[in-house]
């Protein structure tokens, strides 16, 4: 985000609670001058950002959460997204063989939009991408995007295992999955042996 969107970000947001940004940050519990436009550049000309505590008061203050002022910023409502938990994903009749969502069962999640390609979202179980991902968060995945060695992806072995991974390298002859989280072992798999693999491309925390 750029420094006027954030500030653009701070003002929709303002306006769609019936608030002026001096309203916003008193109800934050900021001095009220906190957002005004004034704050915004210096007599020099820097560009003064607002801190991130600032932000995050301001979206609690209001019910809001980081997904949602996004969106403002974009200056739509977000789109929407099937959604299912990791652990369940590993049941059939929830993908296709490309690592598309298919069938029944999927709930819906609001993002923050991201292109036309399409696009699902699964909730994270277990701790091994911890710190990156903890237990409850929200991980967009797009199946068609192209994934290359370091990217943070979402794969299905044909044993019904759904991981989220970082992958390393990838061979004809093996492709290797490594966990963020050093107590979890590097993972290692025959190209047969995976289903699908779809790059992770954003996380709701």
């Amino acid at each position: 985000m750029r420094h006027g969107d954030v500030w653009k970000g701070i003002d929709l947001l303002a306006k769609k609670n019936g608030l002026s940004a001096s309203g916003l940050a008193r109800q934050a519990g900021l001095d009220p001058t906190s957002f005004n436009p004034s704050k915004r550049q210096a007599k020099d000309g820097r560009l003064r950002w607002p801190s991130t505590e600032s932000i995050a008061r301001a979206l609690e203050a209001v019910g809001a959460g980081m997904d949602d002022f996004a969106a403002l910023i974009e200056g739509h409502r977000g789109a929407t997204a099937p959604l299912i938990g990791l652990a369940q994903a590993g049941a059939d009749g929830f993908f296709d063989d490309s690592g598309f969502p298919t069938g029944g069962g999927w709930d819906e999640v609001r993002f923050p939009g991201l292109g036309g390609d399409p696009v699902y979202a699964l909730e994270i179980t277990g701790d091994s991408m911890e710190p990156a991902y903890r237990e409850g968060d929200r991980i967009i995945v797009a199946p068609g995007a192209q994934v290359r060695k370091g990217d943070r992806v979402v794969v299905k072995t044909e044993d019904g295992e759904v991981m989220a991974k970082v992958l390393g390298r990838q061979t004809e002859t093996q492709v290797e999955l490594v966990s963020l989280n050093p107590d979890h072992p590097m993972r290692t798999f025959k190209p047969s042996q995976i289903n699908w693999i779809a790059r992770i491309l954003w996380v709701s925390q």
